[in-house]
């Protein structure tokens, strides 16, 4: 009984075509032996193809374009920054203010003259859905058409339509409204929600009034792209400008390492601007790198290293300056900097060493009791569960029916979804039922982990709870199961009170007290809740979370 795991993403490559784009001073050995250096895994491996994975972070991997940038740099054929070549195009996208209700932003940008064949149009579109899924956030928060210029009469405009708005969509030879599209089509049934039901939604059109792209759900089959196509529009909408232009820069930079000329769309209205995707500026220090990776190198050394990770690298005095292209948005600070110097170097070349220190290491006292606590709780028939302490307001507070508590934000999270750090253990709980209603009952399970409360500085917190669902689950279960895990393994004895806590339900809760002290709660989950997370109707959950810190260990 597990959550389904997220995939890695995997790219298929050609060693002909791969070597092709390296260049003659590679061969495929070469490249075989160096594949892993570049943070990529090989998963199958034959004469014509590899099929290797990589990580999130680095989509310009999901093409054999990109992978040959990098690839280049290791065998120093090319050092430095790939600089994105800009042309000015005569090409303008006009945003209306309507848009700002249900996807603000645009960008954009021209690739002309190029050359399209089977496996570069597979690859772009590998490309297209990884970005959907990683930055994008499942098109939640950006989203790519590419489409076929030279069906587009420019000006084009990024305005809204109601659903009533007719055009043939990708893969369809005919006509049909929005409506149908967001109820009758998979795709619209599965990115519709990301809308949230607006009576309008966006579209950009061109100068015909010819529909172009219905953003984030599917463009429109007029501009499809095949290998007859030689000139591409690339357009991204989103909720965040900066996580636009970031994506834009990901395909701009493989289109202009697959033979295409760039050029520019002026972007106006509705806080929408013209892209400039310059590179950012980091500075590093030569002795963080040397610590961190136990070496001795000089700052023209570390520049010469960062160059051949593909990054722009000027050695001063006491300082490295690095310049970070756009589309190499996984790159925050020095540290990741200093893993650009190690792959440059070469992995293979650092020599590994024992620590100086001759003490041994061993668990501290805290991390002893939550293990012992953690083999009680497997040892009673539950599974434990890992969750993350940055969750979602709807699951720790709206589905619990608990109401918007005095929760803490997270300033500029990363995420759209996961902004409040969590109080309770238990709506996760319930929160990893609810993906598991498939498999057979009784399902057990239990965390042990943090949780935060407002305080100066924030109160941090060990806490345990544990949830049994099944058709006889009850009070005096879960009542029975946390008295004998004190017991067993700390010698505690507690006792109940009957009280009143969502998301348990009235008249079936209880605190647990340890020398009259409130140490946690019981009882039942209600049954709004049950339905809130879409548990089976006839399961019953019950539950007990326990504040571990001052109760086990101080």
């Amino acid at each position: 009984m597990v959550e389904e795991r997220y995939k890695m993403p995997v790219v298929q490559l050609y060693l002909n075509r791969l070597q092709k784009l390296v260049g003659k001073k590679s061969n495929k050995n070469k490249i075989l032996s160096k594949i892993p250096f570049l943070g990529l895994d090989i998963e199958e491996q034959t004469n014509e193809y590899l099929r290797v994975e990589y990580s999130p972070n680095r989509p310009d991997y999901a093409t054999d374009f990109g992978i040959a940038l990098g690839l280049e740099g290791l065998f120093g054929i090319k050092k430095g920054m790939p600089k994105l070549l800009i042309k000015k195009g005569n090409y303008s996208l006009k945003v209306d203010s309507s848009v700002k209700k249900v996807r603000p932003y645009v960008t954009s940008i021209i690739a002309k003259n190029g050359t399209l064949d089977d496996e570069t149009i597979r690859q772009l579109i590998t490309l297209q859905e990884d970005l959907h899924f990683g930055i994008g956030r499942k098109r939640k928060k950006t989203s790519i058409g590419i489409h076929d210029f030279d069906k587009i009469v420019f000006p084009i405009r990024y305005t809204t339509v109601t659903k009533n708005h007719k055009f043939t969509p990708l893969e369809s030879n005919k006509e049909i409204s929005i409506s149908d599209i967001l109820e009758k089509t998979d795709v619209g049934k599965q990115y519709g929600p990301i809308l949230n039901n607006s009576s309008k939604v966006p579209i950009i059109l061109d100068d015909q009034d010819n529909t172009i792209s219905f953003p984030p759900i599917i463009n429109s089959a007029l501009t499809s792209v095949s290998t007859n196509t030689s000139n591409l529009l690339i357009e991204v909408t989103a909720t965040d400008k900066n996580a636009a232009e970031d994506t834009l820069a990901v395909v701009a930079t493989t289109l202009q390492a697959a033979g295409f000329s760039l050029y520019s769309v002026k972007i106006s209205g509705a806080s929408n601007s013209t892209p400039l995707l310059k590179p950012k500026k980091i500075i590093l220090s030569s002795d963080l790198t040397n610590n961190i990776l136990g070496l001795n190198l000089s700052n023209a050394m570390i520049a010469t290293c960062i160059k051949k990770s593909r990054i722009d690298a000027t050695a001063m005095k006491n300082k490295i300056i690095c310049s970070i292209p756009r589309y190499r948005f996984d790159i925050f600070g020095p540290m990741d900097l200093v893993e650009e110097v190690a792959l440059g170097y070469g992995i293979e070349n650092l020599k590994p060493t024992l620590p100086p220190s001759i003490s041994v290491g061993e668990k501290n006292n805290v991390t002893k009791a939550i293990d012992s606590l953690s083999l009680i709780m497997i040892g009673l028939g539950f599974t434990e569960v890992v969750n993350s302490s940055l969750v979602s307001n709807e699951i720790q507070n709206q589905l619990t029916n608990r109401g918007n508590l005095d929760i803490i934000q997270v300033v500029e999270s990363k995420s759209l979804e996961h902004t409040i750090l969590r109080d309770a253990i238990m709506p996760g709980l319930l929160d990893t039922l609810s993906k598991n209603i498939h498999e057979q009952y009784p399902q057990k399970l239990f965390e042990t982990g943090t949780v935060f409360s407002k305080g100066n500085p924030i109160q941090e917190d060990m806490h345990l709870a544990g949830i049994s669902a099944h058709k006889d689950a009850n009070f005096s279960e879960i009542k029975s199961i946390l008295q004998t895990s004190l017991k067993i393994g700390f010698n505690i004895d507690t006792e109940t009170k009957t009280a009143s806590h969502l998301p348990f339900s009235k008249g079936k809760t209880a605190y647990i007290l340890e020398n009259n002290k409130i140490v946690g709660i019981l009882g039942e989950i209600d049954s709004k809740v049950i339905g809130n997370f879409k548990i089976r109707e006839q399961v019953k959950v019950v539950g007990f979370e326990i504040k571990l810190s001052g109760l086990i260990f101080d």
